[in-house]
């Protein structure tokens, strides 16, 4: 069984090339503008979302035959034709240049494969199972979707206001953690939501010591 290890990939502004047009290069090319990517998809035909994306500036539509140059410059590469035999070869194309490629049609054998992805703005939840298909990762994500709802983008805002404070404000890495711990309990959480604003640090930091107090009273 092949190793994989998980890492998520800052591709802001950055070349992704997508070989292919169909239903497939278009979830590929989704997921790639979701991440504010370059997105350059380069086939004959491509579906009509694809087009209007492309009349839309939001990506770039090469409209012609896959050669290999096409993939200079890239960060990611995407063989996502309907024919195996050319992404494999648009793969070993890759390779030569050192660009990482996934194959669509033949996942364990590119560098990477892409999970089954759920975003709740800043919050990314992902799931895998390791180029064994589609299908078990996407009911494990439609589950999170139903516990973590759109609300905890606005957690995440307010977690990254506060760890900044407690970056700033706290020396003691070990109270540091235990702090940021107490931040994200179910109970700090639901305090994020209402408070309309974060208060001031000080009040800010006494407050999580005295979240993390009974939370380690709870623990006990």
């Amino acid at each position: 069984m092949t190793g994989w290890y998980p890492l998520l990939l800052k591709l802001d502004g950055r070349k992704c090339v997508v070989f292919g047009g169909g239903a497939v290069a278009q979830r590929k090319a989704c997921g790639l503008l979701d991440a504010a990517a370059d997105v350059h998809i380069v086939s004959p035909r491509v579906t009509p979302e694809l087009l209007e994306w492309a009349n839309n500036g939001r990506l770039s539509w090469h409209e012609k035959e896959a050669e290999p140059h096409d993939m200079d410059g890239a960060e990611l590469l995407f063989a996502a034709t309907d024919r195996p035999e050319l992404n494999r070869r648009l793969a070993e194309a890759a390779a030569e240049r050192g660009i990482p490629a996934n194959i669509a049609d033949d996942g364990e054998s590119g560098d990477f494969i892409v999970p089954a992805v759920l975003r709740r703005g800043d919050l990314i939840l992902t799931a895998s199972a390791s180029a064994a298909g589609p299908a078990l990762p996407l009911r494990i994500i439609g589950e999170l979707a139903e516990r973590y709802g759109h609300i905890y983008n606005e957690n995440v805002e307010a977690l990254r206001t506060i760890r900044g404070i407690v970056k700033a404000n706290v020396a003691d890495p070990a109270e540091r953690r235990v702090l940021l711990g107490a931040a994200v309990t179910d109970e700090a959480l639901a305090q994020w939501r209402t408070a309309g604003r974060l208060r001031d640090k000080d009040e800010l930091i006494a407050q999580l010591r005295q979240l993390a107090k009974r939370t380690e009273g709870t623990d006990t």
